[in-house]
């Protein structure tokens, strides 16, 4: 039973849904009439070259997903069965899956405050752990850039590859650098809710041609230059399609006006709960400019109800002038809208508990943010009257 009425929103609001603008279908259909319907094509050769150009990187591979972009990063990292990858711990499991298909083990390295990304300090108090490291996968969460000089220091010090996830944060920028750029190999996602989409696919990016030549051999199945199918070595079906790239190059003009409409949503998120005891996911403001992929509320300790979770469920017991991410998500599904908790920290998630993690608080920060925070819808088709009742509703928790 809720502690208050207002009436639920018309319309679904999505966290994050595709905005298409109509470019997306012709290029699609120019696919369909030429019937360059399968892995080749002039929508893929494309969209290699304008992401390379945007990015600021030599080479580009489309593939059928971010995922398969970061495993071939990973494949190329040289990782193997036994090997030890420092891994962003806040984060989706795709970010750190792949470690896993070549048979390395993680090492997940705790977040830090100022971005919710790989905290630096644990990063290098895990090379003085574990010196047998040889690879860090850091990702930007929620379209933030992490400290990606610091990261990449830290990696050159200590010879490790580093591998970009950059899945959430095309068009993000870590000073006057876009990211995607920052690792030797880089991957980016154009899933469904992501800022460009193409209902699919993902990019693999990085300066080493050869590299790129190797993983777009590897995503066709690592078939041989002969008359016949010869094969010397394993490949996969990780080409992104013909039809699929053509969304993404629909797409692509429209990117800079996509994180426009982001940072809108962002800061009417940021004014509308000034006077509230929470705190929107942070950046660092004087050296990057996110892509504002995913607003974000993080509640202060003192605003916090009591809230249970297990591995499948959670409780609260209201309190006055009190609430908590459970409460505020279940209270926004009820009134039509989408949100989402923050990523469960891997080090926390039944598959990964016995992997090594590396914090320097005495909690760990990304346990913490997980425990308080939460994704509100940040749709970029949300008018601003339907992101005013969603304010509202926040609000309404804290009665």
């Amino acid at each position: 039973m809720f502690r208050y009425e207002i009436r639920p929103l018309e319309n679904r609001v999505w966290l994050s849904s595709p905005t298409m603008h109509g470019e997306e279908l012709d290029y699609m259909q120019t696919a369909y009439r030429t019937n360059w319907m399968s892995t080749v094509g002039e929508n893929i050769n494309t969209i290699e070259k304008e992401l390379a150009e945007l990015v600021g990187v030599k080479a580009a591979v489309g593939l059928s997903a971010g995922t398969a972009a970061l495993h071939l990063c990973v494949k190329l990292a040289g990782v193997g069965p036994g090997d030890l990858v420092a891994c962003s711990d806040m984060t989706f499991s795709a970010t750190v899956n792949p470690v896993t298909y070549e048979g390395g083990e993680q090492v997940f390295i705790d977040t830090e405050r100022d971005t919710w990304n790989m905290d630096p300090a644990a990063l290098r108090e895990a090379f003085a752990r574990y010196p047998g490291i040889k690879t860090v996968v850091s990702a930007n969460l929620y379209g933030t850039p992490a400290r990606l000089d610091e990261i990449r220091a830290i990696c050159e010090e200590n010879g490790a590859i580093l591998i970009e996830d950059a899945a959430e944060s095309l068009g993000a920028v870590y000073k006057g650098r876009q990211t995607g750029s920052f690792g030797r190999f880089n991957a980016i996602s154009f899933n469904g809710n992501k800022i460009i989409t193409g209902s699919s696919g993902g990019m693999l990016l990085t300066d080493d041609e050869q590299a790129a030549a190797q993983a777009r051999s590897w995503s066709t199945q690592s078939r041989d230059a002969a008359p016949w199918y010869q094969h010397k070595e394993i490949g996969y079906n990780y080409r992104i399609s013909n039809v699929i790239a053509g969304v993404v190059r629909g797409q692509l003009p429209h990117l800079q006006e996509h994180i426009a409409q982001k940072k809108a949503i962002y800061e009417r998120y940021r004014d509308g709960f000034k006077d509230l005891p929470v705190h929107m996911n942070p950046f660092d403001e004087q050296n990057s400019v996110p892509n504002y992929w995913l607003s974000c509320l993080l509640l202060d300790e003192e605003a916090m109800c009591e809230q249970t979770r297990d591995d499948h469920t959670a409780v609260y017991t209201p309190a006055p002038g009190k609430t908590c991410p459970t409460e505020i998500l279940e209270t926004l599904a009820a009134h039509n809208a989408e949100g989402r908790p923050i990523w469960k920290p891997m080090h926390m998630q039944p598959f990964y508990r016995e992997r090594r993690f590396v914090k320097v608080c005495e909690q760990s920060v990304g346990e913490d943010i997980f425990r308080r925070g939460l994704c509100l819808p940040s749709d970029n088709k949300m008018t601003p009257e339907e992101q005013n009742r969603i304010i509202e509703i926040v609000k309404a928790c804290f009665a």
